[in-house]
C-alpha cells in the first residue's frame, strides 16, 4: 500500500490475522487458572513446580518482548511473526502432552518465548498496513480490544474445555488456529523491514542486559507479594533496576541502539509510557479482589464467575470504538483521561462493597474499572505508535508492553499486600467456637479460609465463613481507596502532561516520520 491509501478487504483480512496471536497470548496467561488442579492430579508437581507452571509463561514473555521487538525490527516483522507463530505453536502442543511437571514447565516457557515474537511484531506491522490514520486507529482498537478479550477469555476457554477434555485441550486448541495462521500470514501481510542502515546490527549484550533486568525486577516483586521482605527477592529487585540502568546508558552509545535515547526527550513519551503501565497496575492489580469475591465471598462456582468477568471485554468492545471515533472533536488527553475517571467510578462502587453485596454491584465495579482502562490502552497504544519513528515501532511496542507486564506485577505486589494486611487485621486472632488452628490457616489467604472449612463442624464453618467474608469484603472495599486515588492522579497528569497531543487533518509532528492524515501533532 502507498501512504494516504485506504485499506481493502485484504487489509482488513490482515487485521484479522494480526489480531488473533495476541489474543492467544492473552488467553495463554489465563488459561490455567481452572486447569490446575486437574494437572496436579495427573503430572503430581511439587508446590514449587506448580508456581512455576503458572509463572513461567508471563516470565519469558515480559522478559523477551524488548529482544524480540527489536529483531522484528532487524530481521523483518513478518518473518519474525511467522517464527513466533511456529514457536508458540510447536510448545503449545508439547504443553498439552507434557508427561512431567518438568516438561511442562520447559514448555511452557518455550511458550512465552513464542509470544514474546508475537506481540510487538504483530501490532508494529498495523501502521505499515494502515496507513490512513482514522483506520490505523480502528485496526489498534481491534487489536487493544483482542488482548483484553483474550485474558478474560482464558478462564471461560479453560473451564468449557475442561468440563468435556482433558487438561492437555486447553493447550492443544492453539495448534490449528497456529496452523491456519501459517498458511494465510504470507498472503494478506506484506514484508516490511526498515532499510538495512537505520537499524544496524543486533547488540547481543543490550539483550541481553534487558532480559535479566526484566525477569529480575518481575520476579523479585511477586516474591515480595507472596513471602513479604526477604534478601533474595530484594536483592533481585535492586539488581535488576541497576542492570536496566546500565542498560539505558549503553543505548546512548550505540549507533543504533535498541531504544533510541531521543524518544525520552520527545514530549509526551514519558508520560505515555508511565500511564500505560499505570493502567495495568490498576486492572490487574485489583484483579486480585475481583475474582476471589466473585467465587470466594458471593460463591460462584468457576465458569459462572468466569462468564460474569467477560461482562467488561463485551462492553469495552462496543464502547471503545465510539470513544476512538471522537478524537477528532475531543484532545486524546481528555479522552484517557475520562477513562481513568470511568475507572476511578468502578473503584468507588467496590468501596461500597459488604459480605452481602449482590453480584449486580460487584460486577458494576469491575465493569467501570474494565473499560475504563480499555479505553486507555487504545488510544495510548495509537498514541505509542504515532510518536514511534518507522524503524523502531517494534522495539517501542515491546517497551510498552514491558512497562505494562511491570506494572502488572508491582499492582498485585502492592494491591495484594496491602489487602492481605487489611484481611489479616479485620479477621483478627480468635473466632469463638472455631479452633485457633483452623484461623491460623484462615488469616493466610480467603481461599484458606474456605479450604479450612471442609474439616469444621458446621456451626464452625458457617462462622469462620462468615468473618472471613467480611474481612474479605473489607480489604477489598478499603484498598478500592487506592485504586481511585492512582486513577485521580493519572487523569490529572493525563490532562497537564499530554493536553498538547490532538488530531488533525495536516500530518504527523511528534517525531520525524512518514506523514499520514489525520494523525497526533503536537501544537
Amino acid at each position: 500500500m502507498t501512504t494516504n491509501q485506504l485499506a481493502g478487504r485484504k487489509e482488513w483480512l490482515a487485521l484479522v490475522a494480526l489480531a488473533v496471536p495476541p489474543l492467544l497470548v492473552a488467553i495463554d496467561i489465563t488459561v490455567l487458572y481452572f486447569a490446575i488442579p486437574s494437572i496436579a492430579a495427573d503430572l503430581k508437581p511439587s508446590s514449587t513446580q506448580q508456581l512455576w507452571i503458572i509463572d513461567i509463561y508471563g516470565f519469558v514473555l515480559a522478559g523477551m518482548l524488548l529482544t524480540m521487538g527489536n529483531l522484528g525490527d532487524l530481521f523483518g516483522r513478518r518473518r519474525t511473526l511467522m517464527i513466533g507463530c511456529t514457536i508458540f505453536g510447536l510448545a503449545s502442543l508439547g504443553s498439552a502432552f507434557a508427561t512431567s511437571p518438568e516438561m511442562l514447565i520447559v514448555c511452557r516457557a518455550v511458550q512465552g518465548l513464542g509470544g514474546a515474537a508475537l506481540m510487538p511484531s504483530s501490532l508494529a506491522l498495523l501502521p505499515v498496513i494502515f496507513t490512513d490514520a482514522k483506520q490505523r486507529r480502528t485496526a489498534i482498537t481491534v487489536f487493544s480490544l483482542a488482548i483484553s478479550a483474550g485474558a478474560g477469555f482464558g478462564p471461560v476457554l479453560s473451564g468449557v474445555l475442561l468440563n468435556n477434555f482433558w487438561w492437555g485441550s486447553i493447550f492443544l486448541i492453539n495448534a490449528p488456529i497456529i496452523a491456519i495462521l501459517l498458511i494465510a500470514m504470507p498472503f494478506l501481510v506484506p514484508a516490511f523491514r526498515p532499510p538495512r542502515d537505520q537499524v544496524g546490527r543486533f547488540d547481543t549484550l543490550s539483550a541481553l542486559l534487558s532480559l535479566v533486568a526484566v525477569l529480575s525486577v518481575i520476579w523479585g516483586v511477586k516474591e515480595l507479594a507472596i513471602n513479604g521482605l526477604e534478601a533474595v527477592p530484594l536483592g533481585a529487585v535492586v539488581g535488576g533496576i541497576v542492570l536496566a540502568v546500565i542498560f539505558a546508558l549503553r543505548q546512548r552509545h550505540l549507533t543504533h541502539p535498541m531504544i533510541a535515547p531521543q524518544l525520552f526527550r520527545t514530549r509526551g513519551f514519558l508520560p505515555v509510557l508511565t500511564v500505560s503501565a499505570t493502567g495495568f497496575f490498576l486492572v490487574i492489580g485489583f484483579s486480585v479482589f475481583t475474582t476471589q469475591f466473585l467465587m470466594e465471598v458471593i460463591g460462584l462456582r468457576p465458569l459462572p464467575a468466569a462468564l460474569w468477568s467477560m461482562a467488561s471485554p463485551v462492553i469495552a468492545g462496543s464502547l471503545v470504538p465510539v470513544a476512538m471515533g471522537m478524537v477528532e472533536k475531543v484532545k486524546p488527553a481528555y479522552l484517557m483521561a475520562s477513562g481513568f475517571l470511568l475507572a476511578a467510578i468502578g473503584f468507588g462502587i467496590m468501596t461500597q462493597v459488604t459480605a452481602d453485596s449482590g453480584i449486580f454491584l460487584v460486577v458494576s465495579g469491575i465493569v467501570g474499572i474494565g473499560v475504563g482502562t480499555a479505553l486507555l490502552f487504545a488510544l495510548l497504544t495509537d498514541m505509542a505508535v504515532a510518536i514511534s519513528p518507522p524503524r523502531q515501532v517494534g522495539a517501542v511496542s515491546a517497551l510498552t508492553k514491558t512497562l505494562q507486564e511491570f506494572g502488572g506485577a508491582l499492582g498485585l505486589a502492592i494491591f495484594g499486600t496491602i489487602g492481605a494486611a487489611i484481611y489479616r487485621n479485620y479477621l483478627g486472632t480468635q473466632i469463638d467456637g472455631v479452633p485457633a488452628e483452623a484461623v491460623r490457616a484462615a488469616r493466610q489467604t480467603m481461599g484458606g479460609a474456605v479450604a479450612v472449612t471442609q474439616s469444621l463442624a458446621p456451626d464452625a464453618a458457617r462462622a469462620l465463613l462468615a468473618v472471613a467474608r467480611e474481612a474479605f469484603a473489607k480489604a477489598t472495599s478499603l484498598t478500592a481507596i487506592l485504586g481511585i486515588v492512582i486513577a485521580l492522579v493519572s487523569a490529572v497528569l493525563l490532562v497537564t502532561r499530554l493536553s498538547h497531543v490532538t488530531y488533525t487533518k495536516e500530518g504527523e509532528e511528534v517525531l520525524p516520520g512518514p506523514v499520514t492524515p489525520e494523525v497526533p501533532t503536537a501544537i
